[in-house]
């Protein structure tokens, strides 16, 4: 029979067939990225490379730091949490030699307000205005962090040893602060704790999703990224920063300041430039001696288009700015991990072409039933790439198991595995977002601070905390 004989059901059959290998192919690619990246892991583990240190929580939250430590926090219409997080972090972190920095806007009075009343007295609170309206950038607001932070060293007459930055919404750990000091203290001009989501009773599907991303990412692909000698991304919270690093990356600026206010995800950024300058950078995993990590927590966001839009936010600046931004580093190691990094889109358009194949294998299947064609066997090498695949989909589920139980416990680690399709959802919707949200900037869009509103404050669900006097240097 001629091709163009061909009915409707055998082009469908033909495309089926084309656009399955196509996805095959890269979808085995992926597989072997990833697994590429376990194996690694399983070395470290073997070797003792990735063994997880033990700590006790009073001794290095009572302990002195070995400078100045600034904490930078910009908020934006955070009126419901910034109260609790200076609250907390003023308790969990004792030391006199703190000094928290909080920038606000001058069009925002419901948080400017928030601010005030968390503290009043403490002298190592600053609460800084913004000169102009918001939402600008987190990276302008930070800029005018450091501003604020300059004017205190001209004052002191003294320079910070260590900046540390975070969110308005996180739930710091009390032996965070002194773990980043040490490292700090000992060499590290950029040092990140893990973060970890807390799951949310009430959303299992939605915002406890981020938990068993979070596990895997800092607790296996992080610390490869260390191990094999790779920059180390910032998350944004729970990671600190060497004054003369930081001084660094003012000196690579006209305008003399830190942080790029045209990037959407400067903390990314943050990690990779100072290793480019020859910064070292350290990811700090231990554990208490209550097994739990010393990590940075929060409620992540719940709703779906409050994910879609906090995701479209970091595929937008890390996989499309990335390739202008920061572009490819030399050396294999360096080209590998930013190819993971940027692989979002590529991912979200696999994904959304297997879910495609899949609505349209069912519907040839009802249709070779009902007698309106003929069944379509699949070639050998689809076969067999499929059965790869397979397998390897079942090896990524156990991974995702395994490390969302050891931070959550089995039940968790059972739910992360059944959320592998909202996952996909959102990456596929988050993944479209951005590269439309990316040809608007490239078009000439304004960029602003597309942050997603928090309506509640894990302070509920913090580490016992023992009550301390500020530490006497």
């Amino acid at each position: 029979m001629s091709i163009f004989e061909w009915n409707v059901w055998q082009w469908l059959a033909v495309f089926q067939h084309e656009v399955l290998l196509f996805a095959a192919v890269f979808f085995l690619i992926g597989a072997i990225d990833d697994l590429a990246v376990d194996l690694s892991w399983l070395w470290l583990r073997w070797t003792g490379r990735a063994d997880t240190a033990r700590i006790r929580r009073s001794e290095l939250q009572q302990r002195a730091l070995h400078g100045p430590a600034a904490i930078f926090i910009p908020a934006w219409q955070e009126a419901t949490v910034i109260a609790q997080t200076i609250r907390h972090i003023l308790a969990a972190w004792p030391q006199e030699q703190l000094r928290l920095y909080i920038g606000t806007y001058r069009n925002d009075p419901h948080t400017l307000a928030a601010a005030m009343q968390a503290a009043p007295g403490d002298a190592r609170l600053r609460i800084v205005i913004h000169d102009r309206n918001g939402p600008s950038t987190k990276a302008d607001c930070l800029n005018r962090l450091y501003k604020a932070m300059r004017d205190d060293e001209r004052r002191m007459g003294q320079l910070f040893s260590t900046i540390v930055l975070h969110d308005a919404e996180d739930l710091v750990d009390p032996a965070g602060l002194g773990l980043l000091d040490q490292a700090i203290a000992g060499g590290a001009d950029f040092a990140q704790l893990p973060v970890e989501p807390l799951p949310q009773s009430g959303v299992k599907w939605l915002g406890s999703h981020y938990c068993e991303e979070f596990a895997e990412a800092h607790g296996k692909a992080m610390v490869v990224r260390g191990a094999v000698g790779a920059a180390l991304p910032a998350a944004g919270v729970g990671c600190a920063i060497s004054r003369s690093a930081l001084q660094g990356l003012c000196r690579m600026r006209s305008d003399l300041k830190p942080f790029d206010p045209a990037s959407l995800t400067e903390d990314y950024e943050l990690g990779l430039t100072i290793a480019e300058n020859g910064g070292s950078c350290r990811f700090v995993r231990v554990r208490g001696e209550d097994d739990l990590l010393v990590a940075t927590r929060a409620y992540f966001p719940s709703r779906i288009d409050h994910i879609v839009r906090q995701k479209t936010r970091w595929v937008h600046g890390i996989a499309l700015q990335g390739w202008d931004r920061t572009g490819w580093a030399r050396g294999g190691i360096e080209t590998w991990m930013r190819a993971r990094d940027r692989r979002g889109p590529f991912t979200a358009m696999l994904l959304l072409l297997g879910y495609t194949l899949l609505a349209l294998t069912l519907l040839l299947l009802a249709a070779a039933n009902l007698g309106w064609t003929d069944p379509q066997p699949l070639s050998p090498l689809v076969a067999a790439l499929l059965f790869t695949n397979l397998g390897f989909f079942v090896w990524r589920a156990i991974w995702r198991f395994v490390f969302t139980a050891r931070n959550y416990g089995v039940k968790e680690g059972v739910l992360a595995v059944l959320r592998i399709p909202v996952t996909n959802l959102v990456a596929i919707m988050a993944g479209h977002r951005a590269v439309v949200a990316y040809m608007r900037a490239l078009a000439g869009g304004a960029l602003e601070w597309d942050k997603t509103p928090h309506d509640r404050h894990p302070a509920e669900a913090a580490l016992p905390i023992t009550p301390a006097r500020p530490v006497q240097v």
